[in-house]
């Protein structure tokens, strides 16, 4: 089914909607320009190569390269692609745009507060800092100003899903019969996701972090901040992630030259995403002794099952890629690869962050694995990891499909594709040089998160080429990253200072070969999936929050040395209690909407 009855561009459609989605994309690009140059700073600092920064700066740097590219960056790109496949797809504008500018500014004013006492740290000049990395928790602390700044980005962020949901619901009460149209399901599955697992850690800084930061509370229970921010830590990936799975969906199978082959697959995936994202955060803390063996084994069990709608994006972005070669004159098992449209820089970049997201899973799974993650716990591996998902599968997307929603918003012919080819290729190769040297080093234990990995007296023993040679990697794919960026923001640049042109492709995305009358009804009860994504939450987190709280108080500090157990008794129950409520929960609409076919 074709998803816009329009043929012109998405500016021409939709005028007031396109100029918020090109300032969020400004706005994203920004935070890329800033926190690509901190990193590559880090890069020369801590491989010893060029320090020009005090290594307690490193940390300032540290900081503001992770809130600016896995925040900022990620988010504002997010709401940018997802007000258009809202619009687009429900081919309606919004419902209010005062109300859209609203929560645009408030995000954004959110960013100034919190980039504010992050870059005072480089000076002695003003009394404020927030040199607290990413994670953000506690003993850490940051100015009063930085968690201020985080609370009114999220809000912005609330609001902004808030306006996607009333511009559907405005669109449901005209089309009371249909389904949702599939980019908006993603939207929304992607919202209410975003909208439980900011709960951890809007508790975490209104409750604890900010009272503590302006002195209003003496202590704290930091296993208590770090829980709750894992909560938010785990699925703020998926967050990034699933705008970047929405464009393998349904742009990548239009650009190859075909279709989507199943519109019932890619919502059973989001609503995998929607049940299965937060209650895993706990992976993350195997190695915290104040947290029962029990309780991190069921994080454990939810995180492996996630694997699952990854793999079934792998089997149906694949297949709509084959079709779409086979539609251009592929043959054989594999000669179709050489069908597909190569030489456009949309298609190669997305192309390319699809496989490197796939071996980003190899190393998740070492991740997830309780007694496999102990030896590369917090060492450079996770750094390693990080970069192929969220540095290359969300990045090297949102790169690459700027190169065609650019156009639709500015109205302006791209460029210079040629030269958008050779980045989206030179951001893979980088990544591949400096992603793999992340993940040996972290076989080696080299640390993260520090300014200085080497240690007197102590060498690290490469068993395959020497830490020397991993510096070097490290460095080039640095360089090679560096320069990507700088012919993106070239073409970008360029874009904007182009004249209108009036051949740009119309505003549509793929087709599907299967379409929403395929997929049973209840994929599209949102209210189901969500009690059911709160239900596996409160069973995930309702014990280790009780237990850490109990030893610790409120307010801590908990300062557990010793590894603590649960009694598996206990847990069986519990978890025998749940599982029949969520069978039962997820099985009776099923049998309803069989027995109503049926009868039917």
């Amino acid at each position: 089914m074709l998803m816009s009855n329009s043929t012109g561009t998405y500016l021409e459609m939709f005028p007031a909607e396109a100029r918020i989605v090109r300032m969020a994309f400004y706005s994203s690009f920004l935070a890329l320009a800033i926190g690509g140059l901190f990193g590559l700073i880090q890069t020369l600092h801590r491989t010893d190569v060029l320090r020009f920064i005090d290594s307690t700066d490193y940390y300032t740097v540290l900081t503001a390269h992770g809130v600016l590219l896995a925040i900022t960056f990620t988010i504002f790109f997010l709401v940018g692609v997802f007000t258009w496949a809202v619009t687009t797809s429900l081919d309606r504008g919004l419902e209010d745009i005062r109300f859209t500018w609203a929560w645009y500014g408030l995000m954004v004013l959110g960013t100034v507060l919190t980039a504010i006492p992050i870059f005072a740290g480089f000076t002695d000049a003003i009394d404020m800092s927030a040199s607290v990395l990413f994670t953000f928790y506690a003993p850490l602390q940051g100015h009063p100003l930085f968690y201020l700044g985080l609370v009114l980005f999220v809000v912005g962020t609330w609001l902004a899903g808030a306006d996607w949901f009333r511009s559907w619901w405005a669109w449901k009460q005209e089309h009371p019969d249909e389904r949702i149209p599939l980019p908006t399901f993603m939207v929304l599955t992607t919202t209410l996701m975003w909208y439980i697992a900011t709960l951890g850690v809007a508790v975490s800084i209104l409750a604890f972090l900010l009272p503590w930061s302006l002195g209003w509370i003496d202590t704290i229970n930091p296993l208590l901040t770090r829980t709750l921010f894992w909560f938010f830590g785990h699925p703020v990936v998926y967050f990034w992630l699933m705008p970047a799975y929405m464009m393998w969906y349904i742009m990548l199978p239009k650009i190859s030259g075909g279709k989507l082959f199943s519109d019932p697959l890619a919502r059973v995936v989001f609503v995998l995403f929607l049940i299965l994202s937060v209650p895993t955060g706990i992976h993350h803390q195997y190695l915290d002794p104040g947290i029962a063996e029990g309780f991190k084994f069921i994080a454990m069990t939810n995180t492996m099952f996630l694997l699952l709608p990854s793999l079934l994006t792998a089997f149906t972005v694949v297949a709509s890629m084959e079709h779409g070669a086979r539609q251009r004159g592929g043959e054989g098992y594999f000669g179709w690869l050489t069908a597909l449209p190569w030489r456009d820089p949309i298609f190669t970049g997305m192309a390319l962050a699809g496989l490197m997201f796939a071996a980003a899973g190899f190393s998740g799974m070492i991740n997830a694995g309780m007694n496999i993650n102990y030896l590369v716990h917090n060492t450079f591996w996770v750094v390693g990891h990080f970069h192929l998902t969220v540095g290359t599968a969300v990045a090297l997307t949102f790169m690459a499909v700027t190169y065609w929603f650019l156009p639709q918003v500015t109205g302006k012919e791209l460029w210079n594709r040629s030269v958008a080819l050779g980045q989206v290729v030179l951001w893979f190769v980088g990544m591949t040089f400096m992603s793999n040297a992340m993940h040996r080093a972290g076989l080696l234990g080299i640390p993260r998160r520090t300014a200085e990995p080497q240690y007197d007296g102590f060498e690290f023993e490469a068993g395959v080429g020497s830490v020397a040679e991993l510096d070097a990697q490290i460095v080039l794919g640095g360089i090679l990253l560096t320069l990507s960026l700088v012919l993106f923001f070239a073409n970008v640049i360029g874009t904007v200072l182009n004249s209108r042109s009036e051949t740009l492709p119309p505003n549509e995305y793929a087709e599907t070969l299967s379409g929403p009358e395929d997929a049973p009804p209840v994929l599209d009860n949102l209210k189901l999936w969500t009690a059911i994504a709160i239900v596996l939450v409160v069973f995930a987190y309702t014990f280790p929050l009780l237990s850490i709280v109990d030893r610790g108080g409120l307010f801590g500090p908990d300062i557990t040395p010793f590894p603590t157990l649960v009694d598996p008794g206990t847990v069986i129950a519990y978890a025998g209690q749940q599982l029949e409520g969520l069978v039962l929960a997820v099985m009776t609409p099923l049998v309803e909407a069989t027995l109503s076919a049926v009868i039917r």
